[in-house]
């Protein structure tokens, strides 16, 4: 029978966990060492973003914790490939604008919301292994990664290429403005008072800022080749 069977620990599993700054790229590079791997992919920042998206249409207050954190509790989500769905409606392009990117990182901030996203997010650790990206995947909610990496780049090669995404979307917007959000952003996610974004004694830097996304996923996979994370 289905409930019968155990699933396993995550800590048994390979886990590549990669944290940054918004904007740094990890987001595709860790798609794609995903892809390169076969294995399965989480985007952490997506369930902060549907938190959010979900507390607005609840006409809930993003500065309510404890309605924002039971929210974040009881998600309706589900991932169809690069499409995020929430209770049956395909928000992809929603929770990539930069009001819901805002919105997240003040929902973030919040202990009883991570608390409530951690098992869940644990939950995406199935065999053959996972490729996590956000802000505290090797602090937090996967400890014991085999593999930790700290994507990062310059604030100025970030807004540059925050303001392509942008742009390619049909938005406008302004290279200095974006620089100032970005930092803003940068401010409150390293002094958050819980998992603050940081570079752990055991990850490796990556610098992505003089360097292509492909360049970045090649020298993670010789990291994991390296360490003989996969068979």
């Amino acid at each position: 029978m289905h409930d019968m069977i155990l699933k396993p620990s995550f800590s048994t599993l390979p886990v590549i966990a990669i944290d940054g700054p918004t904007a740094s790229g990890k987001g595709t590079v860790a798609h794609r060492v995903a892809d390169a791997l076969g294995f399965h992919y989480l985007d952490s920042g997506a369930l902060y973003r549907l938190t959010a998206l979900a507390a607005a249409r609840a006409e809930v207050l993003l500065t309510d914790e404890t309605a924002v954190a039971e929210i974040a509790r009881c998600l309706k989500t589900r991932f169809v490939g690069e499409s995020v769905f929430l209770s049956g409606v395909d928000v992809s392009d929603e929770i990539r604008t930069e009001s819901a990117g805002q919105n997240a990182s003040l929902v973030a901030a919040m202990p009883s919301v991570r608390a409530a996203l951690l098992e869940r997010q644990r939950a995406f650790a199935e065999h053959p292994g996972l490729v996590a990206d956000g802000r505290d995947m090797g602090s937090v909610v996967f400890p014991g990664a085999a593999l930790k990496i700290f994507l990062t780049a310059s604030v100025e090669a970030r807004a540059e290429r925050r303001l392509n995404q942008l742009i390619q979307k049909g938005n406008s917007a302004i290279l200095r403005d974006v620089v100032k959000e970005l930092r803003i952003r940068d401010e409150r996610d390293t002094n958050r008072p819980v998992a603050p974004l940081m570079r752990l004694v055991d990850a490796q830097l990556l610098d992505t800022t003089e360097i292509s996304a492909n360049e970045a996923v090649e020298q993670i996979l010789y990291w994991v080749k390296k360490q003989s994370i996969v068979n």
